[in-house]
């Protein structure tokens, strides 16, 4: 009967200690992250389709599409789990689609000099998806960090930091702004 009562005891005090709201703000976490990795997929299934129109313009500049084309490999190569959410391998997730964007943004400034290719129905309609991708990737990396902060703070106090180091809660790792957005362009007349 002791036994019983002791295995009680400490099931009434693990759940009043914390532990089950920080398995549910992990998966909370985890949730967020799938919504960002869905949009980044969503964002990664459109290139191909973007590429391929791109090319039927023969003296489109090929560098531009391979350029594309690689970032996109490079991003879809880095896959992470909801538990391997830290700082360093959110960095690295970030790096290679923040690589992507930048390639795709080059694509679409040299589109500029191919005026039949941006009157053309299906790239318009392919550029109006990406832009509408990226912002769907804005809202899913917010309310991703907004569930990390959640998370971390709440693992962070005391005394749930005790029992978080005890069932290795770990903080996860948040998106950043990526370097040099936090200065304003220079805009010149």
């Amino acid at each position: 009967m002791r036994k019983y009562l002791i295995i009680i005891l400490g099931a009434l005090t693990l759940s009043s200690c914390g532990y089950n709201s920080m398995v549910e703000k992990d998966e909370g976490i985890a949730k967020s992250w799938a919504s960002v990795e869905t949009q980044y997929q969503r964002r990664s299934d459109l290139i191909p389709n973007l590429v391929n129109t791109v090319k039927g313009y023969a003296d489109f500049e090929q560098e531009t599409l391979t350029k594309v084309v690689e970032a996109r490999s490079r991003a879809t190569g880095i896959t992470l789990k909801a538990d391997e959410l830290t700082p360093e391998n959110i960095a690295k997730f970030q790096e290679a689609q923040s690589q992507l964007s930048g390639a795709l943004s080059r694509l679409l400034v040299s589109v500029e000099r191919y005026p039949d290719l941006k009157a053309s129905t299906q790239f318009s309609q392919l550029q109006a998806q990406l832009e509408g991708t990226e912002n769907r990737i804005s809202v899913a990396r917010d309310k991703y960090n907004e569930s990390v902060r959640d998370y971390n703070a709440y693992i962070r106090k005391f005394p749930k930091n005790i029992v978080a180091g005890m069932f290795d809660f770990d903080q996860k790792g948040y998106f950043e702004s990526d370097s040099g957005t936090e200065n304003a362009p220079k805009v010149e007349f």
